[in-house]
């Protein structure tokens, strides 16, 4: 993949990686993935039929996909998409990555790594968790580091981390019952 093509793919944030799990899974069609990104993950990525094609344009583009035109009866041809050698290690790269201790990190990167993890075996599923529990508990541990070093002055930057710490504290009991639902450790 060239230094060009790499350099503009998004970050862990990306819904980028979200089509490249479901293409890990099965080659699908562009509507294919939208309902399945809908109704798997809908709560956790929103996006459009019309972005779900521009996403595959750009992965395509990357050599991360290759589509390939599938004539119909009677109905317009359609492309069939999978994954090539560069976007499935690009996405098993992905999967294996922490995720930074955010709520907003957690809450959309690790629960959509939890899902393709899930589908791949408990027990990664599980590993997953673990990590991400030491990596939260370490944000945690920067965050009360950070506020203790806050002027009692600076009341909004104070209670600004306070937050940030309780979204952590809670997002560790969530944690402990990803576990619990999974399952199978």
């Amino acid at each position: 993949m060239s230094t060009r093509a790499r350099s503009s793919f998004a970050g862990p944030l990306s819904p980028e990686y979200v089509l490249l799990g479901l293409l890990a899974r099965q080659p699908a069609h562009g509507y294919e993935l939208h309902q399945k990104l809908s109704g798997d993950l809908g709560q956790v990525w929103r996006l459009s039929l019309s972005q779900v094609y521009n996403i595959l344009n750009r992965l395509e583009s990357q050599d991360l996909i290759a589509g390939e035109v599938e004539e119909q009866d009677k109905l317009p041809a359609r492309r069939r998409y999978h994954l090539t050698p560069d976007g499935r290690a690009h996405f098993e790269t992905w999967l294996h990555a922490p995720t930074r201790s955010s709520g907003r990190a957690i809450r959309v990167e690790f629960t959509t790594r939890l899902y393709f993890a899930k589908a791949i075996s408990p027990q990664l599923a599980h590993q997953l968790i673990d990590d991400q529990i030491a990596e939260t508990r370490a944000g945690l541990i920067r965050l009360q580091n950070s506020l203790a070093d806050i002027p009692p002055g600076q009341v909004f930057n104070r209670l600004g981390t306070d937050l940030r710490l309780r979204q952590l504290a809670s997002i560790l009991s969530w944690l402990d019952q990803c576990h619990t639902v999974i399952g199978g450790k």
